[in-house]
């Protein structure tokens, strides 16, 4: 791949960096960007933003633009981002037109800045918001903000370099963002976690301006998979906005949640995860634990009521039990736990039985469970209203106290929770039962 990296001789953050790659390229050492690709530097005399066409000039096929960052409310930070304009074109390029993004590169890039960054530097993605736009060539900026003094910050233009040269893109997930301000927090903080990797972001200043066509072009110039709108950010008319129009340029959303639980899952494996999932149960909601890599998923079915009896005794540890297990879990609505999960063909007997051994371990940790030949026989105790009222306990606190274990006082007479308590049997058949002891 030949990769350009391009500076202007009046820009002084920009200057710093490429200096400090000339330093580190001539000192040696291993660095994949030089390693793995034909680097061609390139100075321009004129700003950045509004070197439309550029590519024309140098033949690349990933353009990396090395420059400063500007803010009226002045930080020290590093940044990455791509270049457009969704409405007027006040700092270069053309109204309403975006760049083809890299946000493997960027995300890769965002990454290695927060490993480097000096200390009291900030590191974010920016919003797509200048130019130049009219380039074939996929590009992105590579900052240093905000003012004068951390333009030429050696410590600053070392970290950048660093960052760029070390640079090996992996399998990413292609993403456009929406909402947030300028500096794209949330879409920054999913990156550094995440393989979610973003190209065009549209801030919430700007959702009024998105149409369906140029929520479109963000895909295209992303190469976007899915989408992300921070929800938090947005009215609840303007997130049903941008929903909307999603789902007219059939682009799928994902939840901070579902990216990072993605993993190491390959995508077109975990789009055919959800779609099973919506087979299963229409509207719910799969959540990956163990899987990874790629397979053919299918339904793995397991006793409901073993299901339904672990998530009431423990829920949080039975769902962080299946981190361990290469499955996904369906939830709808109230539901946390469905009893049909989702595996690879080729595990899914013995993921069946695995889901069923912890079932059954963990309720004969948590709850007054014996084993009964091929039943797990489930003893349990409740407090019963009924009971407390027929020996002239008013509702309210003394019910509390009574189902929290301790005695009451009522006209002289001593009641103990043992006196108001019911007490029920369940038994749950599994056939074979010991293997799963």
């Amino acid at each position: 791949m030949r990769i350009a990296l391009i500076n202007s001789r009046v820009d002084a953050a920009g200057v710093n960096i490429r200096d400090h790659l000339g330093v580190l390229l001539t000192e040696g050492g291993r660095w994949p960007l030089a390693d793995d690709h034909e680097l061609v530097f390139h100075e321009v005399a004129g700003r950045l933003i509004y070197q439309d066409r550029i590519d024309e000039e140098v033949d690349a096929d990933l353009i990396v633009f090395i420059s400063r960052h500007a803010s009226a409310q002045p930080v020290p930070a590093l940044t990455v981002h791509v270049t457009g304009n969704y409405e007027a074109a006040d700092l270069g390029g053309e109204p309403g037109a975006l760049a083809p993004a890299a946000p493997a590169w960027m995300h890769a890039i965002l990454g290695n800045l927060a490993a480097r960054a000096p200390e009291g530097y900030r590191v974010s993605y920016e919003v797509t918001h200048h130019g130049p736009t009219a380039l074939a060539t996929p590009s992105l900026f590579v900052e240093i903000g905000s003012t004068a003094a951390e333009w030429a910050d050696p410590a600053a233009g070392r970290a950048v370099a660093e960052s760029i040269l070390a640079a090996a893109p992996q399998e990413t997930i292609d993403l456009i963002g929406f909402g947030g301000t300028h500096y794209a927090v949330r879409q920054t903080a999913i990156a550094l976690a995440s393989r979610g990797a973003f190209g065009h972001i549209a801030p919430t200043r700007q959702i009024g301006a998105l149409d369906l066509d140029l929520v479109r072009r963000m895909r295209e110039a992303s190469r976007a998979v899915a989408a992300y709108i921070d929800k938090k950010s947005l009215s609840a008319d303007e997130a049903a906005r941008v929903e909307r129009l999603l789902d007219g340029a059939g682009i799928p959303l994902l939840t901070e949640s579902e990216i990072r639980e993605i993993g190491d899952l390959e995508w077109a494996t975990y789009l055919r995860i959800r779609a099973l999932a919506d087979e299963i149960a229409p509207g719910s909601r799969a959540r990956i634990h163990g899987l990874a890599g790629q397979g053919t998923p299918v339904p793995v079915d397991v006793n409901r009521d073993l299901v339904e009896e672990t998530a009431k005794s423990d829920k949080t540890g039975f769902i962080t039990a299946l981190d361990g297990l290469p499955v996904a879990h369906l939830s709808k609505g109230s539901t946390e736990v469905l009893p049909t999960f989702i595996g690879f063909v080729y595990g899914s007997s013995r993921l069946a039985s695995d889901i069923t051994t912890l079932c059954v371990k963990l309720l004969l940790i948590s709850e007054d469970a014996v084993i009964d030949g091929d039943h797990l026989v489930l003893r349990k105790v409740r407090f019963d209203p009924e009971k407390a009222r027929r020996l002239g306990v008013p509702r309210g606190p003394l019910f509390a106290m009574l189902a929290g274990g301790k005695a009451v006082e009522i006209g002289g007479q001593t009641v103990t929770p043992d006196a108001v308590q019911a007490t029920s049997i369940k038994r749950i058949h599994i056939p074979g039962l010991e293997r799963y002891i």
